[in-house]
């Protein structure tokens, strides 16, 4: 009996140990040295702070948390949001989907070690407050050096009752896209802003952002990444040789008219190539032909990320070699 048990105590250790090599095989040289990466992160839920303080201790939360509470505004307007029964409810929502933190906490990290990897020379914040921002979707995710804000209300889920927004938009209001909307906001402080007002440079300088998400969310998809679904994306990738063609054909890439902006760069409901096909698209699919020229530059060339980031759109075009598959 006692032999058995040992025989079967070494095989459940080998088995073990057969997995954790297995494990280990499938992440990247990369992905097992970031995760040596020392990250310290706490989390202020300024959410629960808000709306569970009593009045009666207003005065002293705002001299606390002063910048959340700008001086030419009165404490009465504070205190009336805070009683307000429609931001209540709001509140009681934000807590059944984030009463836990820890799991989102732990993804922050994790994509906080890729940042300091790539960028070890980069500031990062060393909290995250939590917030209820009454639904500004332009402003989901906040980072600065010393700072960074997630607005919880705009992370419920598409389908939740508080959204009265299109559907484009929508279907970036899901968990899943936490941590996409954390690189863009990282993006935003490394990238340099367009060296000029071509189509091209804009397609570019998101694409970008997009390659930021290939390397720092290597478990995320791709329609998760640029916040598609997937039918979208499968959408673009079915069509990428036509959607190229008929920039080239139009002679845009080099063209500076805002309004491919609008047409091709910006949230929409769909692409306005003024064809039959404008409702089958999804929009901001010139983001999406970026991020490809992008990819098939740094497939070319042996560039790091933070130099990828410097170079000019033309000459990422140039040298990508970029040919869409017919």
């Amino acid at each position: 009996m006692g032999i058995k048990f040992v025989l079967l105590n070494r095989f459940v250790w080998i088995s073990f140990l057969g997995l954790l090599v297995v494990s280990c095989a499938k992440k990247s040289k990369i992905e097992q040295e970031v995760e040596q990466v020392p990250i310290a992160l706490s989390v202020e839920r300024f959410d629960k702070i808000f709306y569970e303080t009593p009045v009666s201790d207003f005065k002293e939360m705002r001299q606390k948390y002063a910048t959340f509470f700008p001086k030419q505004f009165p404490d009465s307007l504070f205190i009336s949001k805070m009683q307000d029964p429609l931001y209540r409810e709001l509140y009681t929502e934000v807590q059944k989907k984030y009463a836990d933190f820890g799991p989102v906490q732990t993804e922050i990290e994790d994509v906080f070690r890729f940042m300091k990897y790539y960028f070890p020379n980069k500031p990062l914040p060393q909290k995250v407050t939590t917030l209820i921002s009454e639904m500004d979707y332009q402003n989901k995710i906040i980072l600065t050096d010393t700072l960074m804000l997630i607005s919880l209300d705009l992370y419920l889920g598409k389908e939740h009752k508080f959204y009265e927004f299109p559907d484009y938009f929508r279907q970036t209001f899901e968990r899943s896209q936490i941590l996409p909307d954390v690189v863009t906001a990282f993006s935003e402080t490394v990238t340099p802003p367009p060296t000029d007002k071509s189509f091209l440079a804009q397609m570019i300088y998101f694409g970008k952002e997009l390659y930021l998400k290939d390397a720092m969310l290597p478990n995320y998809s791709d329609f998760d990444r640029i916040g598609y679904t997937q039918e979208q994306l499968n959408w673009c990738k079915e069509n990428e040789s036509e959607i190229w063609r008929y920039f080239i054909e139009e002679n845009i890439l080099y063209d500076t008219d805002s309004k491919l902006i609008q047409r091709f760069i910006a949230p929409a409901p769909f692409s306005k190539f003024y064809l039959e096909i404008d409702n089958e698209s999804p929009g901001r699919v010139g983001i999406w032909i970026g991020w490809q020229i992008v990819r098939s530059f740094m497939k070319n060339n042996e560039v790091s990320l933070p130099e990828l980031l410097q170079l000019d759109a033309k000459e990422i075009f140039t040298r990508s070699k970029y040919k869409p598959k017919k």
